[in-house]
C-alpha cells in the first residue's frame, strides 16, 4: 500500500511516498537553502525569464543544474527548480542516502505538479487540466519499469507560475527533473491558440532528454513522443491529491 506524507517548506508544498521521508525532507531543505543563499548574491539568477551566462564552477550543483536546463529549452533558470529539488529529493529517498544502489525502496516526491519518481509497481497519475470536460477522466499508467522518470507540468491558467502563454495544460517526460520542468515552462509559454499545439509539439520533442509531452488547450489534446499509455480515470479524490504553492 502506497502512502504520501505531506510536507511543507518555504510556501512549497510536497507530497511524498518513500520510506525514507526524513531522508527526502532532509534533502529538499538543503538544496532551498543552498539554492536561496546562492540567489542573494546572483538576483539576475531569480528574475531572468531568460537563459543566463554561464555560471563559475564553484556555483552549487542545484544551480548548475539548473542553468543547463534553461539554457537548452530558452527559459529563465528558476523554470527548473521544482523540477530539480524533486529529482534530487526522490533519487536519496529511493536508497535512503547511505549510498545504496538507486532504486532499491520506491520513491515519488511531487512538488507542486512536478513529479519525479522511482517504482516497485505501477502507479496511476491524475491528468488535472482545470477543462470541465476531461476533469477526473484521464490518466497516465507508468510502469516500473519506465523509471526513473520526471513527470513535470506547466499551466497558464493555474497555479502562481507566471507563464507568457495561454495553455491549460502542459506535461512533459524526462529522466531530467530540472530539463522536464524548464521545457514545460517553454511550452507553456508558446501555447497562446489552438493552431500552435502542433508546432510546440513539433519544437520540444526534439530536444536532447524529452520523452514525450501532452498539450491540453481547452478541449484539444496534442501529444509527441514516448508517452506512458493513457488510461481512463474515475478518482473522485483526485482534487485532494493535488499540491500547489500557498
Amino acid at each position: 500500500m502506497r502512502t504520501f506524507t505531506r510536507f511543507s517548506y518555504r510556501k512549497a508544498d510536497y507530497r511524498i511516498a518513500s520510506a525514507h521521508l526524513n531522508t527526502v525532507t532532509d534533502i529538499i531543505i538543503n538544496q532551498r537553502e543552498i539554492l536561496e543563499k546562492f540567489i542573494i548574491e546572483n538576483k539576475v539568477f531569480l528574475k531572468s525569464l531568460t537563459p543566463i551566462p554561464a555560471l563559475t564552477e564553484y556555483s552549487p550543483d542545484i544551480a548548475k543544474i539548473m542553468q543547463k536546463a534553461a539554457s537548452i529549452t530558452n527559459v529563465g533558470p528558476m523554470a527548473a527548480v521544482a523540477g530539480t529539488i524533486a529529482q534530487l529529493a526522490a533519487e536519496k529517498g529511493a536508497f535512503g542516502g547511505d549510498g545504496g544502489r538507486l532504486g532499491e525502496s520506491e520513491s515519488i516526491v511531487e512538488n507542486g505538479g512536478d513529479i519525479y519518481m522511482i517504482l516497485k509497481n505501477k502507479l496511476v497519475l491524475g491528468i488535472h487540466s482545470g477543462v470541465e470536460s476531461l476533469e477526473g477522466k484521464l490518466a497516465f499508467l507508468i510502469k516500473p519499469k519506465e523509471t526513473p522518470l520526471a513527470v513535470c507540468s506547466s499551466s497558464s491558467t493555474m497555479g502562481h507560475s507566471f507563464s507568457l502563454g495561454d495553455c491549460n495544460l502542459v506535461t512533459v517526460f524526462s529522466k531530467s527533473g530540472a530539463l522536464a520542468d524548464a521545457a514545460a515552462t517553454r511550452a507553456c509559454n508558446l501555447v497562446k491558440k489552438t493552431e500552435d499545439i502542433e508546432k510546440t509539439l513539433n519544437e520540444i520533442s526534439v530536444i536532447p532528454g524529452i520523452l514525450g509531452l501532452m498539450i491540453i488547450k481547452g478541449e484539444n489534446i496534442g501529444m509527441a513522443g514516448n508517452l506512458p499509455e493513457i488510461i481512463s480515470n474515475a478518482d473522485p479524490d483526485m482534487l485532494n491529491k493535488i499540491t500547489q504553492y500557498k
